[in-house]
């Protein structure tokens, strides 16, 4: 079973930038599709970036251009860079599979962009 751990949210204004890492344990890190994830205040868990184990990526539209998703194998390292981050970018990040059975969820990390 991978265990995953996020970190490097934090309180930005509008505008600024973050970057996100998911570090994961266990083995065959990489064969996985793995999926960036936000719930807001209020609002269910949603996908925001997806990269599969060949390095294509996805994102859903309210992020894309501003979000870049990137992946080191060697590391077992996921990583979001978010730029331009905009009030509605606020919540708590997770990184799990992004499809098939999920690995037990993290405590994810907060990300909060005040206006």
């Amino acid at each position: 079973q991978v265990q995953v751990v996020e970190s490097g949210g934090g309180l930005v204004q509008a505008g600024g930038s973050l970057r996100l890492s998911c570090a994961a344990s266990g083995s065959f890190f990489s064969v996985y599709a793995i999926a960036w994830y936000r719930q807001a205040p209020g609002k269910q868990r949603e996908a925001v970036s997806t990269i599969t184990s060949g390095g294509t990526t996805y994102y859903a539209d309210s992020v894309k251009g501003r979000f870049t998703v990137s992946r080191d194998n060697a590391k077992n390292t996921l990583y979001l860079q978010m730029n331009s981050l905009k009030p509605e970018d606020t919540g708590v990040y997770y990184c799990n599979r992004a499809n098939g059975v999920r690995w037990n969820w993290g405590q994810g990390t907060q990300v909060t962009v005040s206006s």
